[in-house]
């Protein structure tokens, strides 16, 4: 009989859930924002603002600490980008927005990232601004030269015997 179990199961056992933390963990932090299911993103965000936590007050002692739940790349960029950016910040770095329901079985789907965005997300928005005329006319021509150029491999579809049929009766029509 199973008593005071902490924390989501989600139909795993002990070792499937971790892993499966880890991976949506390691994404988050490289990604900074995953799409998931609702009760995935709620069981994972807890855990991702601790290690952010840690990060923030133990700085670089707190490698051996967030060793086990991240890789290389990502330890990195938590120890060096994220620490940093939520430095002011004394919680609540993530947020869940939840998006609607999966076609398939109806699970609840939401997005989970971090509240605040890193220059590079902001240089990305602010490059999404108004654009000229010149660039509009590059876009439109690049997208032009796009589509000749697949229109003119258009590959060709195995003929079937209504084809073959048809070819040899306008063959015979013509001769």
């Amino acid at each position: 009989m199973k008593k005071h179990i902490f924390g989501k199961q989600l139909s795993r056992d002990t070792n499937e859930r971790k892993a499966l933390f880890k991976g949506l963990i390691n994404a988050l932090v490289m990604q900074e924002s995953i799409q998931t299911t609702e009760a995935k993103a709620k069981a994972i965000r807890g855990q991702v603002e601790k290690l952010i936590t840690k990060a923030k007050r133990k700085g670089d002692s707190a490698k051996s600490l967030l060793q086990p739940w991240l890789p290389k790349d990502a330890l990195e960029k938590v120890m060096k980008d994220l620490a940093v950016r939520f430095a002011s910040r004394p919680g609540g770095y993530t947020r869940i927005i939840t998006l609607g329901e999966r076609f398939g079985d109806n699970a609840t789907m939401a997005v989970i990232e971090f509240v605040e965005k890193s220059s590079v997300a902001k240089a990305m928005d602010d490059k999404k601004a108004p654009v000229t005329k010149e660039e509009k006319k590059e876009t439109v021509a690049a997208t032009a030269k796009k589509t000749t150029a697949k229109k003119a491999v258009k590959p060709t579809k195995k003929p079937t015997k209504d084809t073959k049929r048809k070819e040899a009766k306008e063959k015979k029509e013509s001769k």
